[in-house]
């Protein structure tokens, strides 16, 4: 009941009597409506409608004799106030009472999403991080704070790991999972719940020595006209970060995503927007339905930037992987649900995708390249990941995105495993994208062999003579022998014998523009060193 009161505040409704203090459980709510008889209501809460007065009493005390462990009345005199404290001494019942224009169909939502929520929070294992955790320790790394997640009812759900100075406020709510109830009157009465609620800005409270609160911003989680929880993110020894106001505005649309498949027990639900979002890119799902699925207009221009950390083969240590994978996932969602409010996030694969929808009209790649870097910066800077990220064309309509996305897979095939460039689109990459597909239709075809290539390939692997490296960073570097030996850091003359031998031993000359051509193509092929296109990312 405590916890009840917390989450929906005093303007809302208040305490007339309780008996036996708030510590009561509520395991149900139930309506008593002036035409019906009461049933059995043992721990529920009992809404008592349609009747004011001495017969809104007699049906609270008959839901009393039933079990009801909370009635609530509405409340317009002193002297109903003194019959139903009557009242609740008579059976122990706790009396809540609202003002007369409070709407019951509000109250009734409200009540019960608050009791859903004290029921779906429990007591978490810190031990067990979950996505929230996560995305706690996300908000932390961007806001360089101490960050908690809460529930409409004030119960801690996440916080971020910390070894900076934390205040009471956090310490108490941590220990005992929910804030403490002096501190939330407190909140409540610096008018700080009533703002969270009013809407989606930040809230600062500032530092309160004398009863050891330190400044500390918030932001509600909502959705649409829902309030869900609140992220906090209390101030350490170091001042928050300059973008940390707009960090929470992205984490709290993530936020409001975990909260509705938390409750909802739609963790790995086929229909949560982000398991729509892969089945649109892979191609199962068409996209007027996901439109009308994940309320996203169909019409308008659109774009897709796939990440991936580099070097993104997983390698042995998979664990690691799906960690580092994660904190990518989260920290994408973060900012991209601050750049635009609809957008989405997937993991597909070794990829994170996002879809920005409902882009200006006449939008280019700018703005959202300017967005990739922001993300990539901040995951490098605050979390340590070495992120790429590549921006598929805008699109005129969601229809296209599919074509954005496979764009953005080929440019990101590049830069993950070749070159310095972090960020970049087709425009940036275009060349290298364009061999990675001539290869392509090469490798379709064995017969497009020259087997004077294959013979140097397995004659080099057979004794390591570094005659391949030799000759592709020869043709390499436009058949100039100086600069190929620096990058291979050899001497010239050292060079120039590894060349004389890998024309002795294929029979190929270098000095013929076709044979230096095809040669340059085979072994690129051969040697991986140009990643082919391909539909075997799992995205």
């Amino acid at each position: 009941m405590r916890q009840l009161l917390l989450a929906l505040g005093e303007p809302v409704i208040d305490v007339v009597a309780a008996p036996d203090g708030l510590d009561v459980d509520v395991d149900d709510v139930a309506i008593l409506d002036a035409d019906e008889q009461p049933d059995a209501y043992q721990a529920h809460l009992v809404l008592v409608i349609g009747a004011r007065g001495g017969k809104a009493l007699g049906m609270a005390r008959a839901a009393a004799e039933q079990g009801a462990a909370v009635v609530v009345v509405k409340v317009d005199r002193d002297d109903d106030r003194e019959a139903l404290k009557e009242l609740a001494e008579d059976t122990g019942v706790v009396v809540l009472g609202i003002r007369p224009e409070v709407r019951w169909g509000t109250l009734d939502s409200l009540v019960r999403r608050a009791v859903a929520d004290a029921r779906m929070a429990g007591v978490p294992d810190p031990d067990q991080p979950t996505d929230l955790f996560a995305l706690a320790e996300t908000i932390a790394a961007l806001t360089g704070g101490n960050v908690s997640i809460e529930n409409s009812a004030n119960r801690v759900l996440a916080y971020s790991r910390s070894d900076d100075e934390v205040d009471e406020l956090r310490r108490r709510s941590i220990l005992g999972w929910e804030g403490p109830a002096h501190y939330l009157a407190l909140l409540r009465q610096w008018g700080v719940y009533e703002q969270l609620r009013a809407g989606g800005q930040v809230v600062w409270v500032e530092e309160r020595p004398e009863l050891g609160i330190r400044r500390r911003l918030a932001i509600g989680i909502r959705v649409h006209d829902q309030w869900l929880g609140t992220i906090w993110v209390q101030e350490g020894r170091h001042s928050l970060s300059d973008s940390a106001e707009q960090a929470l505005a992205g984490a709290a649309r993530a936020a409001a995503l975990l909260l509705v498949r938390h409750r909802t027990g739609a963790r790995s639900d086929p229909q949560t927007e982000e398991a729509l979002l892969g089945r649109l890119l892979a191609g199962h799902i068409d996209p007027r339905s996901f439109a009308t699925s994940v309320g996203v207009e169909l019409t308008q221009p659109a774009a897709i930037v796939a990440f991936a950390l580099k070097d993104d083969d997983t390698g042995t240590d998979r664990p690691a992987f799906e960690l580092q994978r994660a904190e990518m996932a989260s920290l994408v969602s973060v900012h991209a649900g601050a750049f635009r409010r609809r957008a989405l996030v997937s993991v597909g694969g070794n990829r994170v995708y996002v879809l920005l929808p409902g882009l200006p009209e006449g939008a280019g790649e700018d703005i959202v390249v300017g967005l990739a870097g922001d993300i990539v910066r901040s995951a490098g800077q605050r979390l340590h990941l070495d992120v790429r990220a590549a921006v598929g064309s805008v699109v005129g309509a969601l229809d296209s995105v599919v074509e954005s996305k496979a764009e953005a897979d080929r440019v990101l095939d590049i830069i993950t495993h070749h070159g310095r460039r972090r960020v970049a689109t087709i425009a940036d990459v275009r060349s290298e994208v364009l061999v990675g597909d001539t290869l392509a239709l090469l490798q379709q075809h064995p017969r497009l062999r020259d087997p004077r290539i294959t013979a140097l390939l397995g004659y080099d692997r057979e004794h390591d003579a570094g005659l391949v490296d030799s000759v592709l960073t020869y043709i390499g570097a436009q058949c100039n022998m100086r600069a190929a030996a620096r990058l291979l850091h050899v001497h010239t003359n050292t060079l120039r014998y590894r060349l004389k031998r890998a024309e002795a031993i294929s029979g190929i000359d270098l000095a013929d523009p076709h044979q230096c051509l095809f040669s340059h193509l085979q072994l690129l092929l051969e040697t991986e060193a140009v990643p082919v296109r391909n539909a075997s990312h799992g995205h």
